[in-house]
């Protein structure tokens, strides 16, 4: 028995670190680091890349703005171009996820309809660098996003969504026939794209902050109201 004990006291101290901490969760706990050091990186670089665009933002500047050193952010992302289509790739995800975050089958159409309108407003609202970003790349004339992985599945997914909604309404005789679900798409984020984008020229040319409290929440039941009126039967 004295010799068993030996043997696994033995092996127990060959698994464990100098500090006593098993290498398996040493692993795990590297592995968690190298992830909150890279969600570090993709945070500050979406608010660079959104106020500075792709050409104006600097990889010295988020690294100084970061736990990181350049060294760091490219052995993580290879580049700077790489490094954009990954803040590109993680707004869009993020966006189009809260999207979807809806049970819409449990929802009669019309209120699914609403609520799809109003999540889209939100999203918009609570993501404004996700804005700046989509202005910034269609001055690259998407370039960059056509490189964005699993951008399609995820727009395919938005807008099948949107077209059963639809089939269900045109059914129950609520929405009318020969809406095209891409244009109810496009429509949606037109009018939720608006109070983001224009913020600031509205501002000055009108005197009205449509991101006041009470601006914001006029407008959201707006927006849902002109959508649900262009789908009326």
């Amino acid at each position: 028995m004295a010799g068993k004990s030996t043997r696994t006291s033995r092996q127990t101290a060959r698994s464990l670190s100098p500090s006593g901490v098993a290498e398996g969760d040493r692993s795990r706990l590297r592995v968690k680091d190298a992830e909150a050091t890279r969600e570090d990186i993709l945070e500050i670089a979406t608010e660079e890349f959104a106020d500075k665009g792709l050409s104006g933002a600097r990889i010295d500047k988020i690294a100084e703005r970061t736990r990181t050193s350049k060294r760091m952010i490219y052995y993580y992302f290879g580049s700077k171009d790489a490094l954009y289509r990954s803040v590109l790739e993680r707004e869009y995800t993020r966006i189009r996820r809260a999207e979807q975050a809806i049970h819409l089958q449990r929802l009669a159409p019309e209120k699914a309809l609403a609520e799809v309108v109003r999540q889209s407003f939100d999203s918009h609202i609570e993501r404004p660098n996700f804005v700046r970003l989509v202005m910034n790349e269609n001055i690259h004339r998407a370039e960059h996003l056509k490189h964005v992985r699993g951008l399609k599945h995820l727009n395919e997914e938005l807008i099948d969504s949107l077209g059963d909604i639809l089939h269900r309404g045109v059914k129950k005789n609520v929405f009318r026939r020969g809406i095209d679900a891409l244009d109810l798409h496009t429509n949606i984020t037109a009018l939720c794209f608006y109070p983001v984008s224009n913020r600031y020229t509205f501002r000055e040319g009108f005197a009205r902050d449509m991101w006041s409290r009470s601006e914001v929440r006029k407008r959201r039941e707006q927006v849902v109201e002109v959508i649900l009126r262009w789908c009326a039967a």
